[in-house]
């Protein structure tokens, strides 16, 4: 293979992939696909969504009441812990200090530590600021007059607000203690200022279980860790702390709980509750891997269950089609038969379903269209006589071709000089001409709804008012001699032009023949039979090129719409007395005027020819003293 014929190659597989994708899109697999598709897939997949969405909801709501809980929970018990210390520092300042008094302070400050087991230390400063007491758990006991205290923050704090909290501290990078102050009612009662451990509150976080993994924590206003169940990140101090004032900030920011990141960049859901006396924060806080872990299993049970749902789509879809191929292929033979005209062939199919019905029809279908080719072939056997419409007529018409007495008129037409041309001319232009030459005729025919009786080499016999019946048949077949002289003289003149010399003339006659179809087996033509049939052939014999000749009947029905001449009697062939012909002087109608007797000078000229008076009856066009040009005129001959 070339390189051309490669790059052809892979130029064409992207046609070859659409063309394969469409005739996929367009097999009856597909269409049911899509159909068990969307019937059972696509509701799985809305009922997981509305699952979702509605799991979503309840679980978020559900986790923001639990971690409020807990973190409110454990904000309160903080701060009550803190009321506790500072509410007990208050028994040991309720005296003033006076001289002697140092013993019994110090005895109400060894009562304290005894009945508060998280005061490690407690020290008694009196009103002038300087140590009188200083008892703990880990030193030796002073008492008297010691160092000078009043510039403590802890004393300048709890004599500014009564009730003073220190920041946390770690002894030996092991336990974190807070220093409380608080101030008597009294100046003179002075300050009582305790070291405090917090082992208790980190028993209260570490007391907390949110799901499997989820704690709380606490942290100061500059984020700094002060309790956590792990109590080693707690030891590494201001470590971390950016981590945790984030997250305390982002919580301070939402009043519900939200889902951010988390201490290692992993997402958590947490909600915040603040302790209110010392300025922290209590953190609740669970993984959200954890917190949203039944919504993701039903996620994971609803997607397994839509895999079910369109692996069970495409097993029906693929089933149902190959059900459907092979009766729908056993249809499309028979269409195919019925359709290249087998319309004897028949489709046997019983699956007891719409199929069965719909072969059915095809089997009506394949018999009416059997029917309907006999019936077209009978019109096209009418349509070589009959006018289109006019086969169509007889042919939804019973017994309409039957033998029968009918009023007819006949029109005999051929050319003139034919016989002369046909003796010189090639056989190709004699075929040619007859060609045009019918073309013309049959035109003109088919247009007034004539019927055709036959060709006779360049002759034509039409027939008016049978087998259908029409209005004004005279009318109408004079109309039709006008416009076949029309279109014939339109190609004699072109025939002129070539030097063939050719005329054409029309015979016109009416009256009662006999109609219906004549011949044989195999062979049937419609005719008529009659006096008038034969006077009309006469009359086209006599006629000269460009000439319509018509009967006393005929012209009798048309002169008030047609100028006609009388050409006086003349002998014709086969009947015993002289015959009164009349010729349509143009194609041009006359404005229609009233009936009206015969006027004296019609007579007059009438009888001036030696005419008979009955050529001037009633019913020829009227000649009046206004208009003398209009009318019967006779002529010599």
């Amino acid at each position: 293979m070339t390189l051309a014929d490669m790059g052809l190659a892979r130029s064409s597989l992207p046609r070859r992939i659409y063309l394969r994708w469409l005739r996929l899109r367009r097999s009856l697999c597909f269409k049911y696909l899509v159909t068990l598709f969307v019937a059972v897939v696509l509701p799985l997949t809305l009922g997981a969504a509305g699952e979702a969405w509605f799991g979503y909801r309840d679980q978020s709501r559900h986790l923001n009441e639990v971690l409020q809980l807990q973190s409110r929970s454990a904000a309160e018990r903080i701060d009550a812990f803190a009321d506790e210390i500072s509410v007990q520092l208050g028994w040991a300042v309720q005296f003033p200090w006076t001289d002697g008094s140092d013993v019994r302070h110090k005895i109400d400050a060894l009562r304290l530590l005894q009945q508060v087991p998280a005061i490690l230390s407690i020290v008694l400063v009196d009103q002038s600021g300087t140590e009188r007491v200083s008892v703990s758990r880990v030193r030796l006991n002073r008492t008297g007059r010691g160092s000078d205290m009043s510039a403590d923050p802890a004393v300048r704090g709890a004599r500014a607000g009564k009730v003073w909290y220190g920041p946390v501290r770690y002894e030996h990078d092991s336990e974190p203690y807070m220093r409380i102050a608080t101030a008597g009612n009294l100046a003179a009662a002075g300050v009582a200022i305790a070291d405090v451990n917090l082992k208790l509150i980190w028993d209260v976080i570490a007391a907390i279980r949110i799901g499997e993994s989820g704690h709380a924590i606490v942290v100061d206003d500059t984020g700094r860790l002060i309790a956590h169940p792990d109590i080693s990140l707690v030891l590494r101090g201001k470590a971390g702390s950016e981590d945790f004032l984030r997250l305390k900030q982002a919580l301070n920011a939402n009043a519900a709980t939200i889902v951010t990141t988390g201490i290692g960049g992993k997402p958590v859901v947490a909600a915040a509750a603040p302790v209110t006396k010392l300025g922290w924060t209590v953190i609740a806080l669970q993984p959200a891997a954890e917190a949203y872990a039944s919504l993701r299993a039903g996620l994971w049970r609803s997607l397994v269950l839509i895999v079910i749902g369109a692996l069970i789509a495409v097993a029906l879809s693929y089933g149902l089609a190959m059900r459907m191929s092979g009766p729908i292929r056993e249809l499309e033979d028979g269409a195919k038969r019925i359709g290249s005209g087998q319309f004897d062939h028949r489709i046997a199919l019983a699956s007891g379903d719409e199929l069965e019905k719909l072969a059915t029809r095809f089997n009506e279908m394949a018999g009416e269209l059997a029917i309907s080719k006999q019936k077209s072939e009978r019109i096209s056997r009418l349509k070589r006589f009959l006018a289109p419409q006019v086969a169509e007529l007889v042919e939804n018409s019973d017994g309409l071709l039957d033998g029968r007495r009918r009023e007819v008129v006949a029109v005999f037409a051929d050319l003139r000089g034919f016989t002369a041309f046909s003796a010189r001319a090639e056989p190709e232009i004699i075929i040619a001409a007859l060609r045009e030459y019918y073309e013309a005729v049959g035109a003109v025919i088919t247009a007034h709804e004539a019927t055709l009786i036959q060709f006779a080499g360049d002759g034509v016999m039409i027939l008016l008012n049978a087998p259908v019946a029409c209005a004004d048949p005279a009318h109408r077949a004079v109309r039709l001699a006008i416009d076949l002289q029309a279109a014939v003289q339109s190609l004699a003149k072109r025939w002129s032009d070539k030097g063939y010399a050719m005329g054409f003339g029309v015979g016109i006659a009416m009256g009662p023949a006999t109609v219906g179809t004549i011949g044989y087996e195999g062979r049937l033509d419609y005719t008529a039979v009659g006096s008038a049939i034969n006077l009309a052939s006469r009359l086209c014999d006599l006629a000269g090129d460009a000439q319509i000749l018509i009967d006393p009947v005929v012209a009798e029905q048309v002169s008030c719409d047609v100028r006609v001449t009388w050409l006086g009697e003349r002998t014709i062939k086969g009947y015993s007395r002289a015959m009164q012909v009349f010729a349509v002087v143009d194609g041009e109608s006359a404005q229609r005027r009233p009936r009206v007797s015969i006027t004296s000078r019609a007579r007059e000229v009438l009888r001036l020819d030696g005419a008979n008076p009955r050529a001037a009856l009633c019913g020829l066009k009227s000649a009046s003293p206004e208009s003398p040009g209009v009318g019967m005129h006779p002529v010599g001959h």
